[in-house]
Order: C-alpha cells, then sequence, then structure tokens
C-alpha cells in the first residue's frame, strides 16, 4: 500500500451543515475547500469552514467506503460522531477493521 494514508474528514459550514470527504493531506483540502478553488461546490460560499473531524483511516477504497456510511447517517449520527458518542468502528465491518490493522492506519 505504501505511505499512503488517507482519512475521513468531516467540516461543519456556518449554516451548522456538515460535509464529510476524505483526503492524504486534510490540512490542504480544507485550505481548498476554503478558497473555493478545486473546493467542493457545496461548500462555495457556506463559509467560514470548521474542521470538527479527522481520522486516519488507510487505503482509498476503505476511506471511500467509511465515507459512504458516514453521508448516509443522519443528522444526529453526523452529530454523535464529530461528538465522540459514536465511535467510527461502529460503522467498521469485521473486515473492515482487518484492513485499518494491516495498514497500520489506527
Amino acid at each position: 500500500m505504501g505511505d499512503r494514508v488517507y482519512s475521513l474528514y468531516v467540516i461543519r459550514c456556518s449554516d451548522n451543515s456538515l460535509y464529510t470527504g476524505i483526503a492524504l493531506d486534510v490540512g490542504r483540502r480544507l485550505r481548498e475547500h476554503q478558497s473555493g478553488r478545486r473546493g467542493a461546490k457545496y461548500l462555495r460560499g457556506k463559509g467560514p469552514l470548521r474542521l470538527v473531524f479527522e481520522q486516519p483511516i488507510g487505503e482509498r477504497s476503505f476511506a471511500s467506503r467509511l465515507e459512504y456510511r458516514v453521508k448516509r447517517l443522519d443528522r444526529a449520527g453526523k452529530e454523535a460522531l464529530v461528538s465522540g458518542s459514536l465511535p467510527l468502528a461502529q460503522l467498521m465491518t469485521d473486515r473492515d477493521r482487518e484492513s485499518i490493522q494491516a495498514s497500520g492506519a489506527s
């Protein structure tokens, strides 16, 4: 797999909505979102943006699967994830846990 460890992140917008994404470098990706250039269209005009959750995951395919699961959560579920009352591990399957252990991203 190499050194490419993707992270799952959640951004809170000025309208209090939550945006979920994955990136190799979350700080760089947040700056891209904030600048409006190369950022997600959803986030345009919704600043200031604040990073409220970040977790290293591992390989891109696994990070994408978790991103999908987080995006499917209702608002209460996303808020629980951000606050720490919903552990990200609860969204993982046994296969996911094996993948994260093998990548060393835990």
